[in-house]
């Protein structure tokens, strides 16, 4: 296969992937911006976490929201864990790297916020943790995953939802979810300041 064949195959993977997506899960998007909103203007807050590039997309979310997504607008309530790194390394060096995001959200974490997880696979066992804490806290879980969800899928409840991108590839996962975020903040934009114009 060529080099440029090579770019065609990726490309044309990733489209594929997204229009799939947006198929299956366009009901489940809008669904899941109007709970993110209802958190919002209950003031409340929205935290992300993921592990490697699954991080990366969690923090585009929580910038998204905090900074701004395409126009000027006040910030909004949001934040990722896992990117200091002190608490990060502290957590995983007294206790376990598996407890590295539930600590955080026990003590971050308020009834009525709500956590977004960001994972490929769905199996890490800090995510898992993340999801148990998060229910403790009376915390909405809305999970990004691929693949069969992995252990995410399970651990869910009729008070959470799953984005599942229907992919097994891990970076055309990772670009569907990125396509899910700014749609997601374009509907929050649209719904919270456009209509209220």
């Amino acid at each position: 296969m060529s080099l440029q064949d090579r770019i065609q195959m990726h490309i044309g993977q990733s489209v594929e992937t997204k229009m799939h997506t947006a198929e299956l899960l366009t009901d489940d998007i809008c669904l899941v911006s109007q709970w993110l909103i209802g958190c919002l203007v209950s003031d409340n807050k929205i935290i992300t976490c993921g592990n490697g590039a699954s991080l990366a997309v969690a923090q585009l979310l929580s910038t998204s929201l905090l900074n701004k997504f395409d126009q000027d607008r006040p910030g909004l309530p949001s934040l990722t864990i896992g990117t200091d790194s002190c608490a990060t390394n502290g957590i995983s060096n007294s206790f376990s790297f598996a407890e590295v995001y539930a600590r955080q959200i026990k003590a971050l974490g308020q009834p009525g916020d709500i956590l977004v997880i960001i994972s490929t696979g769905g199996n890490s066992p800090n995510i898992i943790q993340a999801i148990q804490a998060a229910h403790d806290r009376e915390i909405a879980v809305i999970a990004l995953t691929g693949g069969d969800g992995g252990g995410v899928a399970s651990l869910l409840t009729e008070h959470d939802i799953e984005l599942r991108v229907p992919s097994d590839i891990k970076p055309i996962i990772h670009e569907a979810h990125m396509s899910i975020i700014h749609c997601l903040c374009d509907l929050i934009d649209h719904q919270l300041f456009e209509e209220s114009q």
